[in-house]
């Protein structure tokens, strides 16, 4: 029996509908089966970013405001991270030097963090107490905070 008409359009607005469920669900189930792939899209352009020293650019791929060491003020928007930048990334650590060998550590479903060393001593790799820390936020990956665990 071969459907006509109207009956032939329900079919069809019945499959859709099944098909759009399912695509939700699957979403929904397995709502960081894309993280991995997501952050090292954002991985990549970010280390680039830093290592070109490319201000505007890493600005734009961080949340504010940007968690900061204990005792040291959070970066609060926009113009205070462009100000304060040498500090984030030139201060504890050598961020360009660090992140051109450094690999993603996943904390989180939402979390990655790079360990960097003290920028005197670059080659310590035992020692890397500087933690650069990326958030999936609702508009996606971001640079959400900078620490030192050892403080």
């Amino acid at each position: 029996m071969r459907l006509s008409g109207p009956d032939c359009l329900v079919s069809v607005r019945v499959t859709r509908g099944r098909t759009w469920i399912a695509g939700i669900l699957i979403l929904l189930l397995f709502p960081t089966a894309f993280a991995q792939t997501d952050f090292s899209t954002f991985w990549k352009k970010f280390r680039s970013a830093v290592i070109d020293g490319d201000k505007a650019t890493v600005a734009e791929m961080t949340k504010f405001p940007l968690s900061m060491p204990y005792g040291v003020k959070a970066v609060k928007k926009n113009e205070d991270f462009l100000r304060r930048y040498n500090e984030i990334f030139k201060g504890e650590a050598n961020a360009a030097q660090c992140f051109g060998s450094a690999e993603p550590q996943k904390e989180s479903a939402r979390r990655y963090a790079i360990y960097c060393p003290f920028k005197d001593t670059p080659e310590d790799k035992e020692n890397a107490p500087i933690r650069f820390v990326f958030d999936l936020t609702k508009s996606g990956w971001k640079f959400a905070g900078l620490d030192n665990i050892n403080e």
